[in-house]
């Protein structure tokens, strides 16, 4: 009985040991989808809402990441936006960001940092037409991999600045929460 207890106990330790050897492997790809949270600032020219307030954005974002060593990463982000306001009115955001990633990956769990720079560009068909500005985000998350080829972002939290003209400081600070899957392609 001893005998095959060790038998399963070495059985089980092989059987994990191996995919999770398979899991260290570095992506040279990685794509992910998911969905946003945007808690904007508002801006009077933008939102229609006084400068004290702020709204909900709801949207979706696709990542695409180049992964040029273990550790470094260079990531281009398209994300977008619906920002509902009073009534049936709603403006519509669009955000490109590219940027460095820093990878921490530690088996099956990989926390990164990014700082990405592009723009947003915003839109009220009824009234203010389209505009477009400086956009930066700096946050981070956590990856874990399912397989070799897949994993979860359960969180991504981030500092989201926009330089929309506002009549003040030009500057809304906001904040963006996403999770969604990450496909990963390729090997180093």
């Amino acid at each position: 009985m001893r005998n095959l207890s060790e038998l399963v106990v070495l059985i089980l330790v092989i059987g994990f040991a191996l995919p999770a050897k398979a899991q260290d492997a570095t992506p040279r790809f990685e794509a992910y989808a998911g969905y946003d949270y945007m808690r904007d600032n508002a801006t009077n020219d933008i939102t229609h809402m006084p400068p004290s307030q702020s709204v909900n954005g709801n949207g979706g974002s696709g990542q695409l990441e180049f992964n040029a060593a273990r550790w470094l990463g260079v990531v281009g982000d398209l994300g977008g936006y619906a920002v509902a306001r009073s009534g049936f009115a709603t403006t519509h955001q669009i955000s490109y960001l590219f940027g460095p990633r820093v990878n921490f990956r530690r088996g099956r769990v990989t926390p990164f940092a990014q700082v990405l720079l592009g723009a947003m560009w915003a839109s009220d068909a009824i009234v203010l037409g389209s505009k477009t500005a400086f956009a930066m985000s700096a946050g981070g998350g956590i990856d874990v991999t399912v397989s070799r080829h897949f994993a979860v972002r359960p969180v991504q939290a981030e500092y989201f600045l926009t330089k929309f003209p506002d009549g003040a400081d030009n500057r809304q600070n906001n904040f963006r929460y996403s999770a969604g899957i990450v496909f990963r392609f390729g090997g180093q």
